[in-house]
């Protein structure tokens, strides 16, 4: 390689400031590098921000869903509740100084590559210009609601919304409320609401499997242990069970025909039999496909909210809306005074809709067309010094995007140092390592359980799994070190010597 140069500091822009951006943004500055973070909300947070809703819980062990160089001592119970996410967010922000790093109220709408001068320009919602030598794509997956196609959805009359867009002003204690959709947004709203609203009606087109977990919380004596040893914690995050747990599952997605997805799916099996008591009410419950094949649903007590007097779960098709309410196919009509669309999100977006161009103006929406796609879901080819977390075809399951995105981070460091040290101006992957890594994923992701037969967010505009198909093993292998021959790299030119 040549000799390394004297380069002014390189500019890094971090997109988001939800956890990945966070975390981008407490390695950018434990490495010394000069970087913002542009954040299109006024307060970080990304997903944990946006969703409010009464019920909302991680459903990854709360000591688990920590980044591995901030343990928390506070958590009040086994799963956390989504505003105590938020604030450990927010305190881990604050504590390792980035808050002055970001810039809120700043939505990056376009992201251009300059060739001549080998940096990326920024167009943002203000209407200010910036430029960037790196970029960070920390946007998240979960943040582009996706509503349902309800006819008549302007007509009704009471509250309607979708859950990341809560209303805090919506008829709820004591009213007639309805929530379409079952997924663990659904699951967890239908709990949290049972006790309030006086009769509840969860519209679902297909059931869930429900995997039983435990849950407790945490006595103050508890949180004291864990604030005096922090290796109490350790105990909990890096506990064997429950990586076994999460080795189990990856390997249940990919060996679908093995001893581990049987497993899982006789637990929720167990669960459904020996939960629900009602027999009409069980074989509405009772889903077609096999389980895991959507995201599993964690929930200790859905199955006892459903079979509450106040509660009706109902298979029928909506046919309309009503000013009075649902309209289902059948011609009966569910009166409501709030109806909540917890429909889930546009998994697709990623980014966009910000205007990504690389080498040559090609637009990443063409490069994402028909799926979305990323050498090992972190970088793409002809966007130099572009890089992903938590992007497409990453690895989606029951376990902490947290570790997925600080082992993405190891692996994107690794690509940033040629950078660092003067060597190269640029890196990316190349098309033919890229198109090669694809092939071999989409062979792989349709013979998982996401492929196995059910419609669900995970599929993409083809029917393809769109995500890591492999095991939890070999994406952390995978993530030590790049193969640097799957890489293109521009040399920095050494300066001429005087005549």
């Amino acid at each position: 390689m040549s000799t390394p140069i004297d380069r002014q500091p390189l500019r890094h822009v971090v997109i988001g400031a939800g956890m990945a951006g966070i975390l981008a943004g407490i390695k950018l500055k434990e490495a010394g590098k000069t970087f913002v973070i542009y954040e299109k909300s006024d307060r970080l947070g990304g997903t944990w921000r946006d969703n409010r809703y009464p019920g909302l819980t991680c459903d990854v062990p709360a000591h688990a869903y920590t980044y591995s160089f901030e343990p928390y001592a506070e958590w009040e119970a086994y799963y956390a509740r989504g505003e105590e996410v938020r604030t450990y967010f927010e305190l881990t922000a604050a504590k390792h100084g980035i808050m002055p790093d970001i810039q809120f109220d700043r939505e990056v709408v376009s992201c251009i590559w300059r060739e001549a001068d080998a940096c990326w320009a920024l167009g943002l919602s203000t209407g200010e210009m910036v430029e960037a030598d790196i970029v960070i794509a920390a946007s998240g997956v979960l943040h582009h609601p996706r509503m349902p196609d309800i006819a008549g959805l302007d007509s009704f009359a009471g509250h309607v919304f979708h859950s990341a867009r809560w209303q805090d002003d919506a008829s709820i204690d004591g009213a007639r409320v309805g929530v379409v959709g079952n997924g663990s947004t659904g699951v967890q709203i239908i709990t949290a609401l049972q006790d309030r609203a006086e009769t509840l009606v969860h519209f679902q087109r297909s059931p869930q499997w429900i995997m039983p977990v435990p849950y407790f919380r945490y006595s103050e004596e508890e949180r004291e242990a864990f604030r005096r040893d922090p290796a109490l914690i350790d105990a909990i995050r890096y506990d064997e069970e429950y990586w076994s747990n999460i080795h189990r599952f990856t390997r249940a997605i990919t060996e679908v025909d093995g001893p581990d997805i049987a497993m899982i799916e006789a637990l929720c099996l167990d669960n459904l039999e020996n939960s629900v008591r009602d027999p009409e009410l069980k074989e509405k419950l009772r889903p077609d496909y096999r389980a895991a094949c959507k995201r599993l649903i964690y929930s200790w007590r859905y199955y006892d909210a459903v079979q509450e007097p106040n509660v009706v779960v109902e298979r029928e098709g909506i046919s309309h809306m009503e000013p009075s309410g649902v309209r289902l196919k059948d011609g009966r009509l569910q009166p409501l005074d709030t109806l909540v669309l917890a429909t889930g999100f546009q998994a697709d977006r990623f980014i966009r809709p910000t205007e990504v161009l690389g080498r040559a103006g090609v637009s990443l929406d063409d490069v994402w067309s028909p799926r979305p796609t990323a050498y090992y879901a972190v970088t793409i080819p002809r966007f130099p010094n572009f890089f992903m977390l938590n992007g497409p075809t990453g690895p989606v399951g029951n376990f902490s995007l947290i570790d997925i995105a600080e082992r993405q981070w190891d692996y994107v460091a690794q690509l940033l140092q040629p950078l660092w040290d003067g060597r190269s101006r640029t890196v990316e992957p190349s098309i033919a390592a890229h198109e090669a890594y694809e092939a071999r994923r989409v062979a792989a992701a349709r013979t998982t359980i996401f492929g196995s037969g059910c419609s669900s967010w995970y599929l993409d505009a083809t029917g393809v799994p769109a995500s890591w198909p492999w095991s939890y093993e070999a994406f952390a292998e995978a993530m030590t070190a790049p193969v640097w021959n799957d890489y293109v790299l521009n040399p920095v030119a050494e300066p001429a010597l005087p005549a």
